[in-house]
């Protein structure tokens, strides 16, 4: 088992490889009500957690980014107001990004905050969403524009759950995997490119390291900036184009499909700038096509993207605000970019 430590508004230690279940008894001794919260498509064995000397309830929300709405995360408030749930009390999110993004926001907002332990079950989730205190719920007009900064106690990182997720999803988090490669360690991307999409379970110790060294740039980065201020804008790397993607798509696409188009897109427009190679922005191609990424997108979808690029969290007044490379493990902020280049870079990606 390998450890990644967060410092945060308070540190707290990611456990990659550990046996989920055993590991999250052991750390609820004491607490006297935990709320499970677990997506209805997916309910692992809580036999276990069941048996504690504690009140235990499970709170089942919907699938994927249908559990980030305003009147599942009502539902959730009235479910712990009805348990009679204090500042003592835990919440435990055991699902995808989804679940924990959720279950974060409401142990956050909850009595003003309690504490919640974060349990991921998708590769997306162990890599990004349930590391670093950034918790939410989608709103009409964007994908997480509700949230808050509330960091878990725990991760608790149980490789075993990578059984059980289909290829498409597995390979829509190495999407994540393959963004903090290309923002930090290119080790990353030696070691992806070893893998693909006919061999993702074949190795566990490889994929150990990968997750362990994701986290570990994640956590780096929110060590230094917890709030966003400017350096952890490095982790939306592909983000920018990749949530407007996801809105237009009504999210029928996964988050990490999203960002794989993101990423080229930003590649192609530092490449127009003469900021990484022609190598480096054919190693995104390379790379995210090995894992079946899509990396091009619907021509007429740019009309309808465009204006949904100003929803962007990293805008600031009119402005955009993109994330790119000026080489592997170097980000930078483009922030002058004229609509003829973002025309043209998305004409390059379209299909």
């Amino acid at each position: 088992m390998n450890t990644v430590n967060v410092k945060a508004e308070h540190d707290y230690s990611v456990f990659i490889g550990c046996e989920w279940s055993s590991t999250l008894v052991n750390k609820l001794s004491g607490r006297t009500r935990v709320a499970l919260v677990v997506s209805s498509s997916f309910v692992p064995d809580l036999s276990s957690i069941k048996a504690i000397d504690a009140d235990v309830h499970v709170f089942e929300v919907p699938d994927g980014e249908d559990a980030k709405s305003q009147a599942t995360l009502m539902a959730l408030w009235n479910w712990l107001g009805a348990a009679g749930f204090t500042r003592s009390d835990l919440i435990v999110g055991i699902g995808g990004g989804a679940v924990t993004d959720l279950s974060g926001f409401a142990a956050a907002t909850w009595l003003r905050g309690i504490d919640w332990i974060a349990v991921p079950t998708s590769l997306a989730g162990m890599v990004d969403a349930a590391v670093g205190g950034k918790t939410g719920i989608n709103s009409d007009y964007g994908k997480n524009l509700i949230g808050s900064f509330h960091s878990p106690q725990s991760v608790l990182i149980d490789l075993n759950f990578l059984k059980t997720l289909s290829e498409r999803d597995f390979c829509a988090g190495m999407a994540e995997v393959i963004k903090c490669g290309f923002i930090d360690d290119h080790e990353i991307l030696n070691l992806a490119s070893s893998l693909d999409r006919n061999n993702l379970l074949s190795d566990f110790l490889l994929l150990e390291d990968l997750i362990t060294r994701a986290v570990a740039v994640k956590a780096k980065v929110v060590s230094a900036d917890f709030k966003e201020s400017f350096a952890r804008e490095a982790l939306n790397y592909g983000h920018t184009l990749g949530h407007a993607v996801e809105i237009y798509a009504k999210y029928q696409l996964r988050h990490g499909e999203a960002v794989s188009i993101g990423m080229v897109f930003v590649a192609e427009l530092a490449h127009s700038r003469g900021l990484i190679s022609t190598e480096v922005l054919q190693q995104h191609r390379d790379l995210l096509s090995k894992f079946d990424l899509p990396i091009s997108y619907d021509r007429q979808a740019w009309q309808k993207l465009a204006p949904l690029l100003a929803l962007d969290k990293k805008a600031r007044g009119n402005t955009l605000r993109f994330v790119a490379l000026q080489g592997i493990g170097a980000t930078v902020r483009l922030e002058d970019l004229s609509s003829d280049e973002l025309d043209a870079a998305y004409e390059r990606i379209s299909s």
